[in-house]
């Protein structure tokens, strides 16, 4: 798994590296069943401290995306094709969307606004799960 995070962005790192992950689940590069890297591993490879990626894996976990074992280690638990979601899963996602949406519209974006950037990003999570390439 290749993430890239920007260590000076004013998104904390953890933050950084589960909207990675995620991202990369959306668009297929992460499969239902496929293994990440251990916390240790992870860190090593993007010179940050294991908290953090602990961090960053246990707030995937909370939110249903990877499961931990101490077998196996962490594993993508769903991906797009595993079925509709839990209720609950779609109702704190829309919570988040109401916040994420009134954002916008504080800073001026209409509706077709909005609309018009979520088709274009959807659109891009279809064609890189298409050709992975992208």
């Amino acid at each position: 798994m290749q993430l890239t995070i920007d260590l000076d962005s004013e998104v904390p790192i953890y933050q950084q590296i589960r909207d990675r992950v995620v991202e990369a689940v959306a668009v297929g590069n992460l499969v239902e069943g496929a293994s990440l890297p251990s916390t240790r591993q992870l860190a090593a490879d993007l010179l940050i401290n294991f908290h953090t990626v602990n961090k960053a894996y246990d707030l995937l976990r909370q939110e249903g995306v990877i499961r931990v074992n101490r077998k196996s280690g962490a594993v993508v638990r769903r991906d797009g094709r595993s079925g509709p979601p839990e209720a609950s899963v779609a109702e704190e996602w829309q919570r988040r969307l109401r916040t994420l949406l009134a954002e916008g519209v504080v800073h001026g974006l209409t509706s077709a606004d909005v609309l018009e950037r979520s088709t274009e990003v959807l659109a891009d999570f279809d064609n890189r799960r298409e050709d992975p390439t992208t």
